[in-house]
């Protein structure tokens, strides 16, 4: 790519240096990866700073830097032609480097998303690009839509939680939303390899930290919207906003499809562009479902004014299924394939799992709830499917560094909701799971909560003392890490997947039996 390219892509307030006929190797915003002739992007992270490490980019071979702030020693005269004239305001700690090109812009962030698309040839371009924000439901309807396309023959991509697929090759996820040079490499390997369409999940993070930027969505989805990552947004509208600038971001061009049910659903479509549609499972809007009944085998919905068995559980379900087939008709798909389809689907990994007991006694689900809202929906979902006198079991945790305001609640719900509550580490990250535990417990507020719940630290014991103390036909559930493989602890990853613990304790016990 030339870097004349990058130049006219993100309109730079100022370029010092020769950049006529200059090409650059790759793309880089990690210093450690800057190799001879690369561009290194200076963006300004939550923990680290880029700019500290222009010097280090520079020594390992950068040509041009793309920064907010141009180092102590650049040539202080703007490129001729550039969008202006100002004169570069230097950062003193860092050195010029002979013969690099420094190129000033008002976002960091904004521009590597840009010229990530132009560096990989905008294969969103070449896309049916779409995206799907909310708290809950991310992972269910963007996994719904790209299986859905799989069986009506089509060739789809997906970015979620829990993997990345290219057709039918998987790809294991890091992020949510990856980073914006991630994210156009894999659309660029999707475009490549023959999809047709796309579907992403969009995080809050995502959409405040630009990495969508540039990105030609066809669509975007809002599923709902409860309290998370209050550690990163600080408030609950803020984090709503970040949410919402994804909606603001949609060209006249694309649909903009949200939860009608929602209160916030009708304040993601104030100001964008794009047509505006509504799914509910209670109003007239123009797409529309009524859960006919639930049941542990699926739920038979009236979806579209037809008739339709699906198999998955939970009044929430409900809405992803309704949003996933409004953006199938918004994609010009046949209602009834559409139909048929969803009927032979099933859920994502982590989420309402079940775990085999070998005995056929108890049933025993994993699922990813990580928040309160999510929490609330699967303990309810499966407190419905009791049988009476059989109790619930929810061993559930926090995870540490992450948002501490939701460790109450989730205690709460946990010990409200389920007949017996185990407070267990999930992935305690820097954190001392014990100050993890006694954040949660504040939550129980009350001598009846407090003597329905357990506190043990090892999840493998938590895990293995809930399928213990279960009898048959009771509902054992394991809140929180879903399909996660692993437990972070001082940053360090160590192989746990409670989907194995699970069943090792299942057999454990028909052992002992």
């Amino acid at each position: 790519m030339q870097l004349t390219q990058v130049i006219d892509r993100i309109q730079p307030l100022v370029v010092t240096g020769e950049a006529a006929d200059r090409g650059v190797s790759c793309v880089v915003f990690d210093s450690r990866k800057a190799v001879p002739g690369c561009l290194f992007v200076a963006v300004r992270g939550t923990q680290v700073d880029g700019h500290d490490y222009i010097e280090k980019a520079v020594a390992l071979g950068a040509v041009a830097v793309v920064c907010e702030e141009i180092p102590l020693g650049a040539d202080a005269g703007a490129l001729e032609g550039s969008t202006s004239s100002e004169t570069p305001s230097p950062t003193p700690s860092l050195s010029r480097g002979e013969g690099v090109c420094y190129v000033k812009v008002q976002n960091s962030a904004k521009a590597l998303a840009n010229i990530a698309d132009e560096y990989h040839q905008n294969p969103s371009q070449n896309l049916s690009l779409i995206g799907v924000t909310g708290t809950n439901g991310k992972t269910t309807v963007a996994t719904l839509l790209h299986d859905l396309y799989t069986s009506l023959g089509y060739k789809a991509g997906l970015l979620s939680t829990v993997e990345v697929r290219i057709g039918s090759e998987v790809q294991a996820a890091t992020h949510t939303t990856p980073d914006a040079l991630s994210i156009n490499a894999l659309l660029a390997e999707m475009r490549d390899a023959g999809c047709d369409y796309v579907f992403m999940e969009v995080s809050s993070h995502a959409v405040s930290q630009h990495r969508t930027c540039g990105l030609a969505f066809n669509g975007g989805v809002f599923t709902n919207l409860s309290h998370d990552h209050l550690d990163y947004h600080k408030t609950f509208a803020a984090y709503r906003d970040a949410k919402k600038g994804f909606f603001d971001q949609l060209p006249k061009t694309a649909f903009a499809l949200v939860n009608a049910d929602d209160k916030n659903g009708a304040f993601m479509l104030q100001n964008t562009k794009a047509r505006k549609l509504k799914f509910s499972l209670r109003r007239l809007v123009d797409y529309r479902a009524k859960v006919l009944s639930n049941s542990a085998q699926g739920l038979q919905l009236e979806l579209d004014g037809t008739e339709v068995f699906t198999r998955f559980i939970g009044r929430f379900n409900a809405y992803n299924l309704i949003a996933a087939f409004g953006v199938a008709m918004e994609l010009g798909q046949e209602r009834d394939e559409v139909l048929v389809a969803l009927s032979n689907l099933t859920a994502a990994a982590g989420r309402l799992d079940y775990v085999t007991d070998p005995a056929g006694l108890i049933t025993a689900v994993i699922d990813y709830a990580h928040t309160p809202d999510a929490l609330e929906n699967v303990l309810t979902t499966l407190r419905d499917l009791l049988a009476t006198e059989a109790k619930l079991f929810c061993v559930v945790g926090a995870g540490g560094d992450r948002d501490k305001t939701k460790r109450p609640i989730m205690a709460y719900l946990a010990a409200k909701l389920a007949d017996q509550a185990i407070l267990t580490s999930d992935n305690p990250r820097s954190e001392d799971p014990e100050a993890i535990l006694n954040d949660m417990e504040v939550g129980l507020d009350s001598p009846k909560l407090k003597a329905k719940t357990l506190r043990i630290t090892d999840r493998r014991s938590a895990i293995r003392t809930a399928v213990q103390f279960a009898k048959p036909q009771d509902i054992v559930l394991v809140a929180g890490k879903g399909h996660e493989t692993y437990q972070e602890i001082k940053g360090e990853r160590f192989p746990f997947d409670d989907k194995l613990e699970l069943a090792n304790a299942l057999n454990a016990r028909n052992h002992v039996s």
